[in-house]
């Protein structure tokens, strides 16, 4: 997977600058970042499922490099103690960016949709590729239960340094508030296809932690 995604990220960022220093640095940080020790599920499995489900949706997207600069760059900034990470994430994207000939204009779309996964909730005027990755990011939600229990153990084992009591409440807030809204996911395809799973998904976790 990991080759795969080097030669992914390369022939994206190659797009837009023939700087070989800058494809290489941009790589090596991006794999450093992704691979960091504490870092269970916001890793490069989870960019490579979002890149999944973006090619599954690829007809739906706008500016489908801008998406795919967004997904690789949304989480490279990760510390459970900040709440600044999107912004980090944003700012990081931009500097890596800006080195390039993508345009002002499309730099800021980048930074605007990873400052969308702060809330994950566009406002219903936003982008239809806002609400994109913003399910692509939220996809593993949906998934089977298995597959949901691993995840929900990865993100723990993330906020290892919280007591068990802690960190139940903590997820048990962060969780309900999906269920409060109107709909989890943006888009048709997501309400369609994935919320009932992923309400019972959270349902089920939020009874085992209490």
């Amino acid at each position: 997977m990991q080759q795969n995604l080097k030669q992914d990220w390369t022939s994206l960022i190659s797009r837009f600058t023939d700087n070989q220093s800058l494809i290489a640095e941009s790589w090596s940080k991006i794999e450093k970042h992704y691979s960091g020790k504490n870092r269970a599920y916001h890793n490069l499995v989870h960019i490579n499922n979002m890149l999944q489900e973006a090619a599954k949706l690829e007809t739906e997207i706008a500016d489908k490099e801008v998406v795919h600069l967004a997904i690789w760059f949304h989480d490279i900034i990760y510390n459970p103690l900040s709440k600044e990470n999107e912004k980090a994430s944003a700012e990081f994207a931009k500097s890596i960016l800006s080195q390039t000939n993508l345009s002002p204009a499309r730099i800021e779309k980048c930074y605007t949709l990873i400052m969308q996964t702060v809330k994950h909730q566009p406002a219903e005027t936003d982008h239809l590729d806002d609400k994109l990755l913003v399910d692509f990011d939220l996809e593993i939600l949906s998934r089977d239960w298995e597959a949901y229990k691993i995840y929900s153990g990865q993100v723990r084992k993330e906020y290892w340094m919280y007591p068990s009591p802690l960190f139940k409440n903590g997820r048990k807030k962060a969780m309900g508030k999906f269920l409060e809204r109107t709909t989890i996911y943006q888009t048709p395809f997501y309400q369609t296809e994935k919320e009932a799973k992923a309400r019972e998904n959270i349902k089920r976790e939020m009874e085992e932690l209490l």
